[in-house]
């Protein structure tokens, strides 16, 4: 089997390229592997020890004091970048940006309660809940196919 990297200009989107006769196995396998190696985020707990988490094992991400934190099922991991790389890393999932400082995982959403102003709270599987600002509402519902982004989309 040869490998072959090739460096490519900055404009260019990243592809993995594999030519086979017949995918066996062995092969599928390490393309999974590289998937979820790919997915994975490292973060750090409170005492200093790192940690790497899948982001579909995340209730949300939430920017404190310019610090960016994962909230999983028990366990609050602090991570080393910027909320809109995050919400760029993670674009074409189930996260979606609700506030200013939080992208929510929306798989982890229970149900979602109308409030005051517009607004909406979403109930996750945990028990918390997440209101999400008004201005983020049409995002949320176009994402769950109750509104359309534009005029041109409901009459298509």
């Amino acid at each position: 089997m040869k490998v072959r990297v090739e460096i490519t200009v900055l404009e260019e989107d990243e592809e993995i390229l594999i030519r086979t006769r017949e995918p066996d196995v062995w092969l599928l396998e390490q393309i999974g592997r590289l998937a979820k190696e790919r997915e994975m985020l490292t973060g750090y707990y409170s005492d200093g020890s790192i940690s790497r988490i899948s982001p579909s094992d995340i209730f949300y991400f939430e920017s404190v004091e310019n610090h960016v934190f994962a909230y999983g099922v028990k366990e609050v991991l602090e991570l080393k970048c910027r909320l809109y790389e995050l919400e760029e890393r993670l674009s074409g999932t189930d996260f979606v940006r609700v506030t200013k400082s939080m992208i929510l995982n929306l798989s982890k959403v229970e149900r979602f309660v109308p409030v005051l102003g517009g607004r909406i709270e979403a109930v996750l599987n945990n028990g918390e809940r997440a209101v999400i600002s008004r201005q983020y509402v049409p995002e949320v519902k176009r994402r769950l196919g109750l509104y359309a982004k534009n005029k041109l989309e409901k009459n298509a």
